[in-house]
């Protein structure tokens, strides 16, 4: 029988937060207990549908797995490197025919600023690994490095932004395995462009981006030898070498025969990089914009504080101006466990003072002091409505929002969670008594994921500039190892 050694490493990096992201913020599986992820409409539930139809014996390594946040803590890392060499030696003795893993790609530890490389080199690096099929699955935003290409046989990007197709991109590359263990072995080249996009330039509806993923797909469909042409969005607020936007191919053709092609991509990302540039509204001119008018919701969209990105979900300017602006039946939702724990003893309608959201970011607008009417609590336990989720490629479609409050503050809902929940599924706002759609105003924590949840319902949105960690503005992130010559720096 065919063996396939399964891992995961999830985590994008936010290297201008404040926070380390240590042990405590990993969710690890080990062993069988990965095999729990089947069903759970993740990218690992993806290679396991292959793996179950091929015939394939899984040999279940460890799954670490994080919310995007800041710096990792490099001793997570060497912890995850040394439980997958372990696994992989003793699955060497086996034999074993091939290595899948589930990645991120976007990650940074303390110590290491290419730790998916850092992981491939050492897999490759154990005795009768040296030409393993390495095969798996990577997010768009991931940060693509030679040491990825130069290691790797196959790692497929999800090409859809929301990542509606996120477990299918991890069913193409382990069909793309499958493939491989039947015929000729493919290898990766990579080119990284002088581009880098902030998050809500990289919506693949709009340009830049569905330009370039449209000639990805032509590429695939006319030229013999590639196999799966990958459009890496790049992630903006990693402070790397390689930051930005990659394309990366998995393919049977020489370096000489792939160099046009790299080329032709990397062409139409420079011809169109001032798409990728997001135009913003001043917050206070989007809410005059709509307040006046009928129906809704309209949604205000607030990148700089994206939880998709790392940003803490605590930044209270959105609140603020929909107070200022005496908007009523609209809510946030804010993650500040301070705020919920002080709300613990409270009855339903008892009011209490707090200092809600601006903790845990010097940039934002701080915390906001407000009289607040409590009304519910609950564990904050949600399923995802919607399988395809953004949230479900790493979280599954079961999510914590640990202990949740929802109080009133004048004429504004809010929801106040212990964890911070990226807003890519309505579940969270209807598990908690609260129905979105009959919102006059919601504010969103995002950049472009919530799109696939929310724009069905909206009567109109607006991307708002507000300050964060997850600006657009990249003029303003401290940037020191990212490489010279890249746009928007340089034009």
């Amino acid at each position: 029988m065919t063996r396939i050694l399964l891992a995961g490493l999830f985590h994008e990096t936010h290297t201008f937060v404040d926070d380390i992201t240590g042990f405590d913020d990993f969710h690890v599986l080990r062993g069988d207990a990965v095999l729990s992820r089947r069903g759970d409409g993740s990218t690992i539930d993806g290679f396991i549908e292959v793996a179950d139809r091929e015939g394939w014996e899984i040999v279940p390594v460890v799954d670490y797995a994080a919310l995007p946040s800041g710096t990792a803590d490099h001793a997570v890392f060497e912890a995850f490197l040394a439980e997958v060499e372990d696994g992989l030696r003793a699955a060497l003795d086996g034999p074993l025919d091939g290595i899948w893993l589930a990645l991120h790609g976007a990650m940074v530890t303390t110590e290491e600023v290419d730790p998916e490389g850092a992981l491939l080199a050492r897999l490759r690096s154990v005795p009768g690994a040296e030409t393993l099929p390495i095969f798996g699955v990577f997010d768009l935003h991931a940060t693509f490095t030679p040491a990825m290409a130069h290691h790797a046989n196959g790692l497929v990007g999800y090409r859809e932004n929301p990542h509606i197709d996120a477990r299918a991109s991890a069913v193409r590359s382990a069909d793309l395995l499958a493939r491989a263990l039947d015929g000729e072995m493919p290898h990766m080249v990579v080119r990284n462009a002088p581009i880098l996009w902030a998050p809500p330039g990289t919506g693949t509806a709009d340009r830049p981006m569905r330009d370039l993923e449209a000639l990805a797909r032509r590429i695939e469909a006319e030229t013999p030898g590639v196999w799966a042409a990958n459009v890496v969005g790049g992630f903006s607020f990693s402070d790397v070498p390689q930051a930005g936007v990659a394309f990366s191919l998995v393919t049977t053709l020489s370096e000489a025969q792939t160099r046009p092609i790299l080329d032709a991509l990397e062409a139409l990302a420079v011809a169109l990089r001032e798409l990728g540039v997001p135009q913003e509204w001043e917050l206070d001119a989007a809410i005059a914009d709509f307040a006046g008018r009928e129906g809704g919701p309209y949604l205000v969209v607030e990148p700089a504080d994206n939880i998709g990105g790392g940003a803490p979900g605590d930044d209270t300017a959105v609140l603020r101006a929909f107070l200022a602006h005496g908007l009523t039946n609209a809510a946030v939702a804010i993650a500040d466990k301070a705020a919920v724990e002080a709300l613990a003893d409270a009855a339903p309608g008892a009011v209490r003072r707090l200092a809600i959201g601006g903790k845990a970011s010097r940039l934002g607008a701080g915390p906001l002091e407000v009289e607040a009417v409590f009304e519910r609590r609950s564990d904050g336990a949600f399923t995802l409505e919607d399988r395809n989720s953004h949230l479900a490629a790493s979280q599954g479609v079961h999510f914590q929002m640990g202990p949740t409050a929802v109080v009133r503050v004048e004429g504004v809902t809010v929801l106040l969670t212990s964890r911070k929940t990226p807003p890519f599924d309505l579940a969270q706002w209807r598990s908690q008594g609260i129905d979105p759609e009959t919102l006059f105003a919601i504010g969103v924590k995002a950049a472009v994921a919530h799109r696939r949840a929310y724009d069905p319902i909206a009567a109109g949105s607006y991307t708002v500039r507000t300050a964060g960690p997850c600006t657009s503005d990249l003029s303003g992130l401290p940037f020191a190892r990212l490489r010279p010559g890249i746009f928007p720096f340089v034009r």
